[in-house]
């Protein structure tokens, strides 16, 4: 494997899934809170939540099925011959509903015998999963089917930066929105996961970060319904070239709750600093869902400097290190096509089915 193209993806999944834990202790509080629990700078290093420091979210569980899905798609296309990639990241989602306790109307998973992330044991907690993701995978009937709501949450896109990782399907804007719509059928709620999708890509490929949103934007505005998600990322673009240090925390963004919030706060912060670091300290500083927001902004600047550019402080106490790490790798082996998707022990370990 490239180590460029290797650190890049661990950066990703990594600064992710340290951003997710840095905005989980203030996830539910608001800024004036913040700063009193944790001083006039606010939250600045991991602190506890869930019972540990370091804990994930559910947005970094899903974002691990996300890339489960992925590379059981390959195994089965590859083992096959035939594959609907959404259609195998939706049963990999059923898989998470089972780590919360709940069940969908489409099957019941077998406790412990589908692959190997099903079990780890850190995933079978209730990290505060949102409604409408509960809800549309648990009345689910078709595997691939579209959600039937409303909902622009930002359940849909702090999920999808695997697909930007490995675009399998030769279009991450459009895997990344399909995706998403599983769950989250507003158009600006898909619409956000393919522009995050998209924008990963370009990075992992040499793109800066502003070449790359320019792309990305060209991609969205080819989508109806597009103008939510591009005004909000202009937004964002508008106030960081300004160097506004105070669009996040006077709201003028959005507090993240929903989809193209969430990415313009994560755009935002990219843009504004250039340090995974501080992007990400910026980023879940705010009255609102800072885990996602940190979350985001951890995929995008990780990709963009890569895992090295992570503090050890912050990387050394995250849950499921190891294996976020290995999934990373399984990914990029998968990206460069070095993954052996025909062997047994990738069957075993990501069955096709």
């Amino acid at each position: 494997m490239s180590a460029f193209q290797q650190s890049r993806f661990r950066g990703c999944l990594l600064g992710g899934a340290v951003g997710d834990a840095l905005g989980a202790p203030v996830e539910f509080l608001s800024m004036p809170e913040i700063i009193q629990q944790f001083g006039p700078r606010g939250i600045r290093d991991l602190a506890t939540a869930y019972g540990r420091v370091g804990a994930i979210t559910d947005d970094t569980q899903m974002t691990l099925f996300t890339a489960e899905g992925l590379i059981r798609a390959a195994v089965r296309h590859e083992t096959k011959g035939i594959c609907d990639i959404a259609s195998v990241v939706h049963h990999a989602y059923l898989r998470w509903l089972r780590t919360q306790g709940e069940t969908s109307t489409r099957e019941a998973i077998p406790l412990g015998m589908d692959g190997w992330l099903i079990g780890l044991l850190p995933l079978w907690s209730r990290r505060a999963p949102g409604n409408t993701c509960l809800h549309s995978l648990r009345e689910a009937r078709h595997f691939g089917d579209r959600a039937v709501n409303e909902s622009k949450g930002c359940g849909g896109v702090m999920r999808i930066a695997p697909i930007g990782l490995v675009d399998r399907a030769g279009d991450a804007f459009e895997l990344g929105s399909q995706v998403a719509a599983l769950t989250h059928g507003h158009p600006s709620g898909s619409l956000s996961a393919g522009f995050l999708a998209y924008l990963i890509r370009r990075i992992v490929r040499g793109d800066s970060l502003q070449d790359a949103i320019s792309t990305a934007k060209e991609a969205l505005t080819t989508h109806p319904n597009h103008e939510e998600v591009l005004s909000a990322v202009e937004a964002a673009e508008r106030y960081a070239a300004a160097r506004d240090l105070d669009a996040l925390r006077d709201e003028r963004l959005g507090e993240g709750w929903v989809a193209e919030e969430a990415l313009a706060i994560s755009v935002y912060c990219s843009l504004l600093h250039g340090s995974f670091e501080e992007a990400v300290i910026a980023a879940v500083n705010h009255s609102g869902d800072s885990d996602s927001t940190g979350a985001i902004t951890g995929n995008i600047c990780g990709a963009l400097y890569g895992v090295d550019s992570l503090p050890e402080r912050w990387i050394e106490g995250l849950e499921l290190r190891k294996e976020i790490t290995e999934i990373a790798d399984d990914l990029t082996a998968l990206d460069e096509g070095v993954f052996d998707a025909a062997s047994e022990v990738a069957w075993r370990r990501y069955p096709g089915y």
